[in-house]
């Protein structure tokens, strides 16, 4: 069981779905990846759903933000820095925007909302109470994350300097390399230009699954929809992309 105790800085640490229906998203992902759910009371701010499997984090699923009650739900990932206020004051200098100041949530960690100069969103998790997502690279947790951008040399530089990684090319076979994101040596995520015009640029999350065609037929009769349907990438597996009820999309992955 592949369990995180701690993550890099620069490393992609925890996904967050944002919903404006938390009850409806429940009743989605929980059957469709096996998700333990949590209710968490968060006072007048409503509550906060902790996803867990086999007792171990996995994401969260949040209730919408002031004022975007009507915003489609969409996958926020958290990047791991080793002190959050020194890496947003790189931000601006290097190209990017601030969307959230530095905060503290409760004892569990302080983030930041920033986004590339590609206006891609992701957020900043300096960990305290919790590093994040903990069981990951397993059926129905976190197995990659990725940056799809139309200037992936823009965005990759803005990390890079910010975050203190570093990007290499991964050959593709016949097709275009692959920009991967690397930490202490390891590949930890990636950066692609976006499949087809008019998608903003935006970081999102593949899920592990052990049959992808099999995940699909479950969350259609769970009422998600398939935006790309199955294919295959040599070397690396079968993957699809797929809408839940909300919106909110995210990727499957088998190897």
């Amino acid at each position: 069981m592949p369990k995180f105790e701690k993550y890099a800085q620069g490393t992609p640490s925890y996904v967050e779905l944002v919903t404006p229906d938390q009850e409806a998203a429940k009743a989605f992902y929980g059957p469709l990846f096996g998700w333990d759910l949590e209710d968490v009371p968060l006072g007048e701010a409503g509550y906060y759903v902790a996803v867990s499997k086999d007792g171990e984090s996995v994401a969260g699923i949040s209730g919408p933000m002031p004022g975007m009650e009507d915003h489609p739900a969409f996958w926020g990932v958290y990047v791991t820095v080793d002190d959050v206020d020194a890496a947003t004051a790189k931000v601006a200098a290097a190209g990017g925007r601030v969307d959230a100041e530095p905060f503290d949530v409760m004892d569990l960690g302080r983030m930041a909302a920033i986004a590339d100069p590609t206006g891609a969103r992701v957020n900043l998790w300096q960990a305290r109470g919790t590093i994040g997502t903990v069981l990951a690279n397993e059926p129905g947790t976190p197995i990659w994350h990725e940056l799809v951008t139309p200037d992936v040399g823009a965005a990759t530089a803005f990390y890079a300097e910010v975050l203190g990684v570093s990007w290499e090319a991964q050959p593709m076979g016949d097709g275009p390399p692959y920009t991967c994101l690397v930490v202490d040596g390891r590949q930890v995520g990636g950066a692609m230009p976006p499949p087809m015009e008019g998608i903003p640029p935006y970081w999102g999350v593949y899920f592990a699954v052990d049959d992808v065609d099999a995940t699909i037929e479950r969350a259609t009769g769970l009422g998600g929809t398939v935006v790309a349907p199955a294919f295959d990438v040599p070397g690396v597996g079968r993957m699809a992309v797929l809408a839940d009820p909300q919106g909110g999309m995210f990727n499957l992955m088998a190897g």
